[in-house]
């Protein structure tokens, strides 16, 4: 962990110091719902897509290769006045799931100050948020943000979101339901982390309300620095509907949840042609001992870890910067990631080494607009436990409008 943070606060330092040489305001604190609400017009359309490819290959083994429509998402804004809009996102993943990715109504109070209540995002890391095809390399989200906070993690709650000292800091404040950690077996592990604990507003059930926020510095060209975090309990079936007086069934049901407290530091850099971006999560789970005890007696072995870390550093350059005739962007990338659901285990488990991963991710993308990628990349992937890396190729397509 000492060695994970170095990285990621030098990166963060050079960030700030290469900065500071620049001086001028930053304008990377939107995303699509911002760009909704700040329409002049009544009723806003947008969408985003994802079409995939993805072909394992350099192994003994011969795989086939996989092609997916990923996601389609239609976003719809409407302005009730200049004070109060809606926003909604409209998600299909894979051609045949519905899910409803964003529903939430925003009235401005007050300059600094704007309540927003429904179905939302959660404000942790980048890629919660920002995770159009367009606004990030690779042809697919960085693996951290499917296992520590999993994308697109979004829940039903209400809160307050701003900018002060515009144009400086950004805020986000929520009170929102947590992740679903039992509904008659534990849904979360080792393998999977926190991802299928994610209730997504579908018929959601509440036993501890949880706080979230992110806070974001955006003072200075080029920079946008953030801190998020996420803190409370998880929520479980067994709490509907049994007595306040009967002991036994209130400790088996505490015994199906756990304790969350998760933060993250973000940094991302754009200057001239270059881009940097890096980001790290460190989350500490209580109660995992109970936990896991409990769901193993009800059939299913669960190894959910006391401590989640993870984190990621990217650099990436336009080639075509300096041809002043250039349509199109050329933009190659590396990311070098890093994760392992398994940081720390209580005393009843042994650290399984396979969730322990490195990832480089090396590739590039052609822009051929502001809302039309082509990309292509290879992931290399290593457990602790494997002696070497597995490789996928990956090309797809992203548009944003």
């Amino acid at each position: 962990m000492q060695k994970t943070a170095t990285l990621i606060i030098a990166l963060l330092t050079t960030l700030i110091s290469t900065a500071q040489e620049s001086g001028h305001s930053n304008s990377l604190y939107n995303n699509s719902a911002d760009n909704l609400l700040a329409s002049d017009g009544r009723l806003t359309i947008g969408g985003y897509a994802q079409i995939d490819y993805n072909q394992p290959f350099g192994s003994d083994t011969r795989y086939n290769g996989k092609l997916d429509i990923h996601r389609l998402v239609m976003l719809f804004g409407y302005n009730f006045s200049e004070r109060t809009s809606f926003v909604t996102e409209i998600e299909f993943e894979h051609v045949t799931e519905v899910y409803v990715e964003q529903a939430f109504l925003q009235h401005r109070i007050t300059d600094g100050i704007n309540f927003r209540g429904g179905l939302m995002l959660i404000p942790m890391g980048i890629i919660n948020e920002f995770h159009e095809p367009t606004t990030y390399n690779g042809v697919e989200r960085p693996v951290i943000d499917s296992y520590l906070a999993p994308t697109t993690w979004r829940e039903i709650g209400f809160g307050f979101t701003g900018v002060l000292l515009a144009p400086s800091i950004k805020y986000q404040a929520y009170l929102v339901n947590g992740f679903n950690s039992y509904n008659g077996s534990g849904t979360l592990n080792g393998s999977s982390g926190l991802r299928k604990g994610r209730q997504k507003g579908a018929e959601s059930f509440i036993s501890h309300p949880n706080f979230t926020f992110k806070t974001e510095y955006f003072g200075i060209r080029g920079l946008n620095l953030g801190v998020s975090g996420y803190f409370g309990k998880t929520s479980s079936s067994l709490f509907n509907g049994i007595s306040r007086e009967d002991e036994a069934a209130l400790a088996r049901a505490d015994s199906s949840i756990v304790g969350i407290a998760m933060t993250g530091l973000d940094g991302r850099f754009t200057r001239g042609g270059l881009s940097l971006r890096g980001q790290l999560y460190y989350t500490i789970i209580s109660n995992s001992d109970r936990y896991n005890s409990f769901t193993s007696e009800t059939g299913i072995s669960n190894d959910l870890g006391s401590q989640m870390t993870g984190y990621y550093i990217e650099a990436s350059y336009n080639l075509f910067r300096s041809i002043e005739a250039a349509d199109y962007e050329l933009i190659p990338f590396i990311r070098y990631s890093n994760y392992n659901t398994h940081h720390r285990v209580d005393e009843s488990l042994t650290a399984n080494n396979s969730y322990h991963k490195t990832i480089i991710t090396t590739g590039a993308g052609i822009r051929l607009s502001n809302g039309a990628v082509i990309k292509c990349d290879i992931q290399l992937t290593k457990p602790e436990s494997a002696g070497s890396f597995s490789k996928t190729f990956n090309a797809g397509i992203g548009i944003m409008f």
